[in-house]
């Protein structure tokens, strides 16, 4: 059976330039990322679109569809941002659904910038391809769904490993959502003590006595 194609450009749409290159990712929602793969069923296929952290490497959402229509990645960009907040740079292939506007334009109205992988060029995206190489060895492969209920078992229970028990070598052999968190955490605590120097040299306003 031919592998259905997941990355196809749709003539008309616009493709963003690739912002990765050369730069430093070093911390939570700094640059998240989004792919798509089919998953094999017993009969046909389904699709499979995850929303990645680059830094700690966590699956923040994802997402299984029987149709490559948009609405299944916008459905977990939505979650993704409500659960987890927003990072600065968004990077996709430029597939189609990916570079349709009610994609991008979600992106472009939370003040997300937009990168998109040079065409044919899967190490620009070399994190989430690891990914799924990884959920179709050790459950995909191994298993025959008969339906979409299975599946969604399946990679669920496989996705809650690799993000919380599964440490990695490259993020010094802690799990995905412990970094992440952490990461966060950091950021927040950042944040918090930049607020509180800026007060501490913000001149105070003085008292001034009521007139009796």
């Amino acid at each position: 059976m031919p592998r259905p194609g997941t990355s196809r450009p749709a003539p008309g749409h616009r493709v963003y330039p690739y912002l990765l290159r050369g730069l430093a990712i070093d911390r939570p929602n700094q640059v998240w990322a989004a792919d798509i793969t089919y998953i094999p069923m017993a009969r046909g296929f389904l699709y499979l679109v995850a929303v990645m952290d680059w830094a700690s490497r966590a699956v923040l959402t994802w997402r299984l569809s029987n149709t490559l229509d948009v609405a299944f990645c916008v459905e977990a960009l939505e979650a993704a941002l409500a659960r987890h907040g927003r990072p600065a740079i968004f990077n996709t292939d430029q597939g189609a659904q990916f570079s349709a506007a009610a994609f991008t334009g979600r992106l472009a109205a939370a003040g997300i910038a937009i990168s998109m992988d040079s065409r044919g060029r899967w190490l620009d995206n070399v994190f989430v391809e690891r990914l799924w190489r990884s959920l179709k060895y050790e459950e995909v492969h191994l298993k025959a769904y008969a339906d979409g209920r299975e599946a969604r078992a399946g990679i669920g229970a496989w996705i809650a490993f690799y993000n919380e028990r599964r440490p990695h070598q490259a993020l010094a052999n802690r799990t995905p959502m412990a970094v992440w968190r952490d990461g966060i955490t950091a950021v927040d605590m950042t944040l918090r003590l930049d607020d509180a120097d800026a007060s501490a040299t913000c001149p105070q306003p003085q008292h001034q006595p009521q007139a009796a």
